[in-house]
């Protein structure tokens, strides 16, 4: 049995654990590096249970912390970019799966396709940010990038029978989130208590919030554009509360193939790890005799108008995409640690946006700097 050679960055986050639990279930995949931001003691029990030839942690002072509580093991202990570009462009990985949040995925993810890796990504920045410099080098070094976002793995798996051209619009699906058919002054005193419940998928915070604002299905919107290669205007957000119908593509004829499921991580992640292989995968299933409806219903673009940024970000491409981003990034920090209400997320979003100056076709090093010019004006303003 010929194992398949695989390196994770954001190994202790929820991608990251979901992952490895993939791992455990299939026996037959090595784990040759992990990368992790700060949580030491689960990374060195990761490392003690898959065994992996290199850790890359963020801080260096973390790392040093992990080295000294690794020392009995064969594994060499990195830190920094540096430690996530050598982790990314690991000489016998096959695999790179990148669950690491946030525009620090865009180097490794640059540098893995140039040594050649087959990318399962989980970070949406990547593609949000730099879809027009990784779309292009993927294709040219001759790799796959494999969606693990349960919707665009869904919208991957509708279109397998290779109708690509006949393609006529995506139908990205959402839940709605916990505020689904609230009025913005409802919203008013949201607490991030609220915002952190979640009806269907278990997920990190950041994210967590992101579904409620509907700010990540803006985001998923402009990534389907790069990953399928549609317009804006070819994605249509369809809300369906149940989380069942994971998303769906319609064709020039008028057909439409949709992928249905539980709520479970694991399977895009297995999907996109075995490619084009489908394997067991132990858990529950969907019976529809207990499932008396699936319902669907159109997006408040009002009330949840980051959803609208979104698609002006996407639609005007270039630097704007950022901008959303990093705006979206340091909003949701901010009201996680109380310091803004909840609608101000969506004001601040506009706010940085209205003020860019668009950037056509940004290099990696004008997306970071976009990035960083967008934390300083937030940082610098009062927003109470």
């Amino acid at each position: 049995m010929s194992m398949k050679k695989i390196a994770i960055l954001g190994s202790t986050g929820s991608i990251g654990t979901q992952t490895l639990e993939v791992v455990r279930e299939n026996g037959d995949i090595e784990v040759l590096a992990l990368a992790a931001g700060s949580n030491i003691t689960l990374l060195e029990a990761q490392i003690r249970e898959f065994g992996p030839k290199l850790a890359a942690v963020w801080s260096e002072e973390k790392a040093r912390e992990l080295k000294s509580c690794v020392r009995d093991l064969d594994v060499r202990v990195v830190s920094g970019m540096d430690g996530l570009l050598e982790t990314a462009a690991m000489p016998e990985a096959e695999i790179l799966v990148t669950a690491i949040v946030g525009m620090i995925g865009i180097r490794p993810t640059i540098e893995a396709i140039k040594a050649g890796k087959d990318i399962a990504l989980a970070n949406k920045e990547t593609l949000v940010t730099a879809g027009h410099i990784i779309m292009p080098l993927a294709k040219e070094r001759g790799v796959s990038i494999l969606p693990v976002d349960s919707e665009h793995s869904a919208i991957f798996q509708s279109l397998q029978g290779g109708q690509q051209k006949a393609l006529h619009k995506i139908l990205l699906t959402a839940s709605g989130g916990p505020f689904r058919g609230k009025t913005r002054a409802e919203l008013e005193e949201i607490q991030v208590e609220d915002a952190l419940k979640h009806p269907n998928w278990e997920m990190g915070k950041k994210i967590t919030i992101d579904s409620s604002t509907m700010v990540n299905k803006g985001l998923e919107v402009i990534e389907a554009k790069w990953l399928f290669g549609v317009s804006v205007d070819q994605v249509e957000v369809v809300v369906q509360p149940q989380s069942i119908i994971h998303s769906m593509v319609e064709y020039a004829d008028g057909a439409i193939i949709a992928e249905l499921g539980t709520p479970d991580m694991k399977l895009p992640i297995q999907y996109a790890l075995y490619y084009p292989e489908r394997r067991y995968l132990p858990g529950k299933r969907l019976d529809f005799s207990l499932l008396s409806q699936i319902t669907f219903e159109k997006p408040d673009l009002e009330t949840f108008y980051g959803l609208k940024l979104a698609f002006e970000a996407g639609r005007k491409g270039g630097s704007l995409p950022t901008v959303l981003n990093a705006a979206n990034e340091a909003a949701v920090a901010m009201f996680l640690e109380r310091k803004i209400k909840y609608l101000q997320i969506p004001e601040m979003i506009c706010c940085c946006m209205e003020r860019h100056q668009n950037i056509a076709d940004p290099t990696v090093e004008q997306i970071l700097e976009t990035e960083q010019e967008t934390y300083a004006y937030i940082a610098g303003r009062d927003w109470k």
